[in-house]
């Protein structure tokens, strides 16, 4: 498994079980969006480390607690996510003003951005900032298009390059 996709499952389980103590693996597993086995090993692992307790509330009714060293990792984990955002955004803000300037520098004054998301919303800004205008439909003339892919973009022109 990925190291940064670890981390933010553990800061993920770490702030959920913050705002709700009592909440259940299978609550947990649908807000992460992953199986309850899953789950359950990477709650095993926090255990095990440390940063999280387990208590029984009841009799089948299981309650985690933070340690210290949990609250800890959370705003460790925290600051790194924050960190490992701003660094994706600045490196496609870089390429979004790049790609800009090329396809200003082969003719094109319009841009229009296939794909959605934050990178998307990155590309937005980024043409706001160069003074491109953006638009709906690819087909609205001489349009550069941007092209969204997973964590990167690419420049599409009119002929399709």
């Amino acid at each position: 498994m990925e190291h940064s996709t670890r981390s933010t499952r553990d800061l993920t389980l770490l702030e959920e079980i913050e705002r709700d103590p009592d909440t259940s693996q299978v609550t947990l597993a649908a807000r992460l969006g992953v199986a309850v086995g899953t789950v359950n090993w990477h709650l095993k692992r926090l255990i095990a480390k440390g940063y999280v307790k387990v208590k029984r509330a009841q009799r089948r009714k299981l309650r985690y607690i933070i340690t210290p060293e949990g609250i800890a990792l959370r705003a460790k984990l925290t600051v790194a996510y924050i960190e490992n955002s701003m660094t994706l955004y600045r490196e496609v803000r870089g390429e979004a003003r790049q790609l800009l300037k090329t396809a200003r520098t082969e003719g094109y004054d319009v841009v229009h951005i296939d794909g959605d998301g934050d990178i998307a919303d990155i590309c937005r800004l980024s043409c706001l900032e160069q003074g491109f205008p953006i638009v709906d439909d690819p087909q609205d003339g001489a349009v550069a298009v941007l092209k969204i892919h997973g964590k990167s973009i690419s420049l599409l022109t009119a002929d399709g390059e």
